[in-house]
């Protein structure tokens, strides 16, 4: 069954929204649904004719349940709207519980509101591409910067000064090539980056990766969960795993712990291999190469609560990796009126 369907106008070059009322040349159409059977929300991108109303979806932008997927983790019947002002189209959805229905009644209530996005079409015009509203970082507070960092194999390193249970941090990573040479081949047979990312997580130690960042952690790393990339080699070219840990997110709550991963559309040759990751207390949604994907998932720790939460950068991978820039922030309370 589809649910929460959505229609809308994108345009081919530009990061500006249209109404869907605007008929013209140099856009395409998405067409969204949220398919109940698995929780996810799947798009196409494609031409709309609009003399006999028929819409047809780009043969390249379908993939399973017949559409890519707007976020690899619990995002779910979002729902989008224009805004006139801003030339934009904003992006909200449901982020669903992990934990049972128990907990849930325990807990007191059940599910949120995600994070507002900005979408558009990327420039190869296969896909969207989803970044935080700006709006957000008028929360930022008590900023940190790194810059020029070496993390070297197995290291980590916290980001101090912010309030890690409710934060905001960029960071974009550089690979040098003689790096990038020694990451792990892959092999034939690993086609599904979910059974990858399930499988290995965060601690695989073969290459270039996993590397990233570990937020809501506990002081002593008992409680973490893991956004990282992990890289490898597939003939000329390398194929970048975009993933979620988190196996060990709480030491006291048994509950869906399932990892996430995808292939990032990102050559990490040429292109900047960045992450932006929001943290509010049970809800961490990260995007990808400058939103070209994105994971969204719910942690609940039983240490790492408030005042007791940590961030650190980490690479649990065999070669060494660099931090070109580092920016992290405090998130204040939003006040709705």
């Amino acid at each position: 069954m589809w649910e929460c369907p959505d229609f809308f106008p994108v345009l081919i070059d530009g990061e500006n929204a249209l109404d869907i009322s605007e008929k013209f040349s140099g856009i395409k159409h998405v067409l969204k649904n949220s398919v109940a059977r698995s929780f996810v929300d799947y798009y196409t991108v494609g031409v709309y004719d609009h003399h006999n109303d028929v819409y047809t979806p780009d043969e390249e932008s379908v993939d399973n349940e017949s559409g890519l997927r707007l976020d690899y983790g619990r995002y779910y019947a979002s729902k989008s709207f224009f805004d006139s002002e801003k030339k934009r189209r904003i992006f909200i959805a449901w982020v669903n519980e992990s934990t049972s229905k128990e907990i849930d009644l325990i807990k007191g209530w059940s599910g949120l509101q995600s994070f507002p996005r900005k979408i558009w079409l990327d420039k190869g015009g296969k896909q969207l591409v989803q970044w935080p509203v700006e709006e957000i970082e008028m929360l930022r507070t008590n900023k940190v910067d790194l810059q020029n960092i070496t993390l070297e194999a197995g290291s980590k390193r916290e980001i101090c000064g912010v309030t890690a249970a409710q934060a905001d941090v960029e960071i974009s990573f550089s690979i040098p090539i003689a790096v990038l040479e020694q990451a792990e081949v892959l092999e034939s047979s690993w086609t599904n980056p979910q059974e990858i990312a399930n499988q290995s997580g965060s601690l695989a130690n073969t290459g270039v990766g996993p590397f990233g960042l570990l937020v809501l952690a506990s002081n002593n790393i008992e409680e973490y969960t893991a956004i990282f990339f992990r890289i490898f080699k597939k003939n000329d070219k390398f194929v970048v795993l975009m993933g979620c840990d988190q196996k060990r997110s709480s030491v006291g709550l048994e509950y869906d712990k399932t990892n996430y991963g995808f292939f990032l559309d990102i050559d990490p040759l040429t292109e900047k291999l960045s992450l932006r990751t929001l943290i509010d207390h049970s809800i961490v949604e990260s995007f990808g190469g400058g939103g070209k994907a994105c994971i969204t998932t719910r942690a609940y720790p039983t240490l790492a609560i408030n005042d007791n939460a940590h961030i650190f950068v980490f690479n649990n991978g065999s070669q060494h990796v660099d931090i070109s820039t580092l920016s992290a922030w405090s998130l204040n309370q939003a006040h709705i009126n």
